[in-house]
């Protein structure tokens, strides 16, 4: 034990002896890295501060027979956000960043509201994509909701769970989308938002489930996703990736190799070996469904996004029983083969492990600081760096104006259709 403990102190007074020997040129390094940093993180936060935000909430049409592929299509439009790489100039200077929309599905005892959060700058981009696929829908300019709740949750009446979803697995592999529930006839099709929607029709007084999406479409996030979606197909067929052979080096290579071997093999010169053709790997069904699915999700348009949920009730009347069902419907989109959905452990409300279990005050601080974290998030609609990739057509599954077939009770729909005055009105 001794000998150890003077190990030690012996490593000690060598890190002693070399600090004070260059503290001189490394601690001002470091704290203008600490300096930077912070001078960036004031940037970002004023950029985002100056952009002008627009609510809409989304009033259903009461006979909507379109299928979640107009949804589809309107998140293609709006992918007219997508930005290539911000300049660093731009990023590091100026402290921008990336665009993003927020498509949002809240539900309380009044009712199941739509809501989309976009910047004033593709206030017209949105309304026009919404307008071209559901020409009978009534978009309106509202207050932003979430300012009509406490400015602090959890507090000594309300409490709250929430959670961010993410992929289970790499990006590129796609969750079950509405092409799985739909069928011919219409009296057999499958909305899938219909167990949510039923969930949140379900909820009582001082009850409320908030689903936020959050989109943004970058490079080189999307870029290296695709690339990554290559790779896996790749590999399943067997494609090495060989490097590209030419140059004087590689015809320097193959003499050496050939002059070395030439007691063992006939050299040919001029002429180079052919490999021995190598066979087509022996596929299964599945197999060929993962790249078939694979290549579908990476040949689409794209975005980054952040699933997050939060339900808030009061203290004395708060149950799970509403987490878990809104956890199990997000359960229909996956599949053993593919991906799935899961929560993010580390935006999440519920402290788990030894420590937390042994010490519940602790347990309890934490969890109390993790609601106040995620509530903000909520609140001011932010980003963060673990967002997973989804497609166009995976979003239109998890976010869409509901079918008519969505019997939900508190679905809030129109009760009539606007039209145009007739062209004849006498005005005067």
């Amino acid at each position: 034990m001794s000998e150890i403990i003077y190990i030690i102190n012996g490593l000690l007074d060598s890190i002693w002896n070399v600090l004070s020997y260059v503290w001189w040129f490394v601690l001002p390094l470091i704290l203008f890295f600490i300096a930077w940093d912070l001078r960036l993180n004031y940037l970002r936060d004023k950029f985002i501060k100056n952009i002008k935000w627009v609510m809409f909430e989304i009033r259903i049409p009461k006979e909507n027979l379109k299928t979640p592929k107009a949804m589809e299509q309107i998140f293609a439009s709006v992918h007219a956000i997508y930005t290539k790489e911000i300049t660093g100039y731009d990023k590091h200077v100026k402290g921008k960043v990336a665009p993003w929309l927020s498509f949002e599905m809240v539900g309380h005892s009044g009712g199941i509201h739509f809501f989309i959060r976009t910047p004033v700058d593709y206030k017209n981009l949105v309304e026009s994509a919404i307008f071209s696929q559901y020409s009978s829908a009534e978009i309106n300019e509202v207050e932003d909701y979430v300012p009509g709740y406490p400015s602090v949750l959890p507090n000594d009446v309300y409490d709250l769970w929430g959670t961010d979803y993410i992929l289970a697995k790499d990006d590129p592999y796609p969750l079950k989308t509405y092409l799985y529930f739909e069928d011919k006839e219409e009296e057999r099709r499958i909305d899938p938002l219909s167990i949510i929607a039923e969930v949140m029709s379900k909820l009582k007084t001082d009850e409320t489930i908030w689903l936020q999406f959050l989109m943004k479409s970058t490079e080189p996030a999307i870029g290296n996703y695709k690339k990554k979606g290559q790779e896996i197909i790749d590999k399943m067929l067997g494609r090495d990736k060989k490097a590209a052979k030419g140059g004087v080096g590689a015809e320097l290579y193959s003499f050496i190799d050939k002059f070395f071997m030439a007691p063992a093999e006939h050299p040919v010169w001029g002429v180079e070996k052919k490999e021995d053709a190598k066979r087509e790997p022996q596929l299964s069904s599945g197999e060929k469904d993962i790249i078939k699915a694979v290549e579908n999700k990476i040949s689409q348009l794209a975005f980054e996004t952040i699933i997050r949920f939060v339900y808030i009730d009061k203290k004395d009347a708060f149950t799970r029983q509403n987490i878990s069902a809104v956890g199990g419907a997000f359960k229909q989109f996956n599949t053993e083969n593919l991906n799935a959905l899961k929560p993010n452990s580390d935006v999440t409300t519920t402290k788990s492990g030894w420590i937390a279990n042994i010490f519940t005050s602790y347990k309890k601080k934490v969890e109390y600081g993790m609601k106040r974290k995620i509530y903000d998030m909520y609140k001011y609609r932010m980003m963060i760096p673990k967002a997973s990739i989804y497609s166009v057509e995976e979003l239109a599954t998890l976010y869409h104006i509901p079918s008519t077939g969505v019997e939900a009770p508190k679905m809030r729909r129109l009760g009539a259709k606007k039209a145009e005055p007739p062209a004849e009105l006498p005005i005067g």
